[in-house]
């Protein structure tokens, strides 16, 4: 699948956004890439994951377990653990405290993972994810997403392989530029972050 094919599929099901918007990253943007908007629809969710299991699979080789970082990244990870003919796992937690895994999952010996999450703005919750691995028995190889906004820039600690790469601009809220900040700011993602 192509990069304007993906973004394709963003447009074609209203999930690629305008106007002054809060990430989960606490950065402002004037993009948002409403994911759920492509998660809530089975078909565009499989076209999509299916390319990025054939993205994972040409870069990091057979794969044995699929982690994703609880709540957002479930849902690609599930599906494109299905084409990878991978266990599905995630990570979770409590609320305030660090991710961790739970249920009874985990990454045996002799297993190889890869972590898969739906954007990439900073790398935060892929490196959060990461982090919360390091003791586990297998090798977590790589990561994936749908979409790297970050243009290449955001830090996971792994390869990184994704359908499509952005250089979408994001900003603090000190430094917003004028044409943002003239915009009310909207907090569509899933953090608790305070729009002010």
């Amino acid at each position: 699948m192509t990069p304007d094919a993906v973004l394709d599929e963003f447009r074609d099901a209203g999930a690629l956004l305008e106007g002054h918007f809060v990430l989960s990253s606490g950065l402002h943007s004037g993009v948002f890439l409403q994911k759920m908007a492509i998660f809530s629809d089975p078909v565009r969710t499989e076209r999509l994951c299916k390319a990025l299991a054939d993205v994972i699979v040409a870069r990091f080789g057979a794969i044995d377990i699929v982690v994703s970082p609880a709540i957002g990244g479930i849902v690609p990870g599930y599906e494109t653990a299905r084409h990878l003919g991978a266990r599905a796992i995630f990570v979770e937690r409590d609320p305030g405290g660090p991710f961790t895994l739970r249920r009874g999952f985990s990454i045996p010996a002799g297993k190889r993972a890869v972590i898969v999450e739906d954007i990439v703005t900073t790398g935060l919750s892929a490196r959060e994810c990461l982090a919360s691995l390091q003791s586990e028995a297998g090798e977590v190889v790589g990561a994936a997403c749908l979409i790297d906004r970050s243009g290449g820039r955001g830090e996971i600690g792994l390869p990184l392989v994704t359908l499509v790469t952005l250089d979408i601009p994001a900003y603090p809220a000190d430094a917003l530029p004028a044409e943002l900040a003239a915009l009310p700011a909207v907090k569509p993602g899933s953090r608790v972050i305070p729009v002010g």
